[in-house]
């Protein structure tokens, strides 16, 4: 048998293991996603069909209350659910890699699962999942949905991260952030206020920014968990919203970006998230 018959045997069967494994890590993450999406569906709870009164939005900081005037239609229905699309870049090790992704959030018990991919070579995504649900975090990642690269779950300061991520992005669902959804409000000044959301054992506050015509602008937290040489730094951390267009009667940006503030990068801001959303499909409480 000549050398180069016996190459294109070698090369014929490494093909067939890496189809394979391609194959099994995709049917692998499949089953994962479904598997978390279930569960976030099990934790589910029916929202609070109450809307504020005239007088408990009047009672509201002047920022608060002229966001909800400009993003809530008349007689819109608090958001049970919320299935997301996006499509962008994120930063890894310095370079920017265009991902894809679908999300399902739920706003009582809050709770989400991102399942994103970002590409890493030519043909080849990192699969991963960013999820909250019933209370715990949860950060993994595989190359093909095969190769493992990061697991996270199990720690207070996750779990809070990402129950952070689910209440700032509430701009894309914002009739989770009314008073009788369980946010508590406080001024700040004339274009930004602090809202407190509790889920069991967990409490946090952002700050939120509104411009002139009471859209919301950005959020901010003083410290969220940044993973640096595999463990969790407390890090100021900033979303930026823009671009907002009306959506069965929500008005919700669709254009983002998020970033560490650290002020050794420059301009202090460290952008790792630039995404747009290319689909939203909404479930109202009735």
């Amino acid at each position: 048998m000549t050398v180069l018959r016996w190459t294109l045997i070698v090369a014929g069967v490494l093909a067939i293991v890496v189809l394979v494994a391609w194959g099994w890590g995709s049917w692998r993450w499949r089953a994962l996603t479904a598997e978390r999406m279930a569960a976030l569906e099990a934790a589910r709870e029916r929202p609070p069909l109450a809307l504020p009164s005239a007088a408990e939005l009047a009672a509201l900081p002047p920022p608060v209350r002229r966001y909800f005037d400009a993003v809530l239609a008349p007689g819109v229905a608090p958001v049970a659910a919320v299935d997301i699309e996006h499509r962008g870049t994120f930063e890894m090790g310095g370079r920017w890699s265009p991902f894809t992704s679908r999300q399902r959030v739920t706003t009582r018990r809050p709770g989400f699962v991102w399942d994103g991919r970002i590409a890493m070579l030519p043909g080849v995504a990192a699969h991963v999942h960013d999820a909250y649900i019933a209370g715990r975090g949860l950060l993994q990642a595989a190359l093909a949905g095969a190769v493992p690269l990061v697991h996270l779950a199990g720690s207070r300061e996750l779990d809070e991260g990402e129950l952070m991520r689910w209440f700032a992005e509430a701009a894309w669902y914002p009739p989770a952030l009314l008073p009788t959804q369980g946010v508590h409000w406080e001024a700040v000044d004339e274009r930004s206020a602090r809202g407190t959301f509790r889920d069991g054992p967990h409490a946090l506050t952002l700050t939120f920014f509104f411009d002139a015509e009471g859209l919301m602008t950005g959020v901010r937290a003083e410290a969220r968990g940044r993973l640096v040489g595999g463990r969790s730094v407390p890090t100021p951390w900033e979303g930026r919203w823009s671009d907002h267009q009306w959506r069965d009667g929500l008005r919700v940006p669709t254009r983002g970006e998020v970033a560490w503030l650290r002020p050794e990068a420059e301009g202090g801001r460290q952008p790792y998230w630039r995404g747009e959303v290319t689909a939203l499909r909404y479930e109202f409480a009735r």
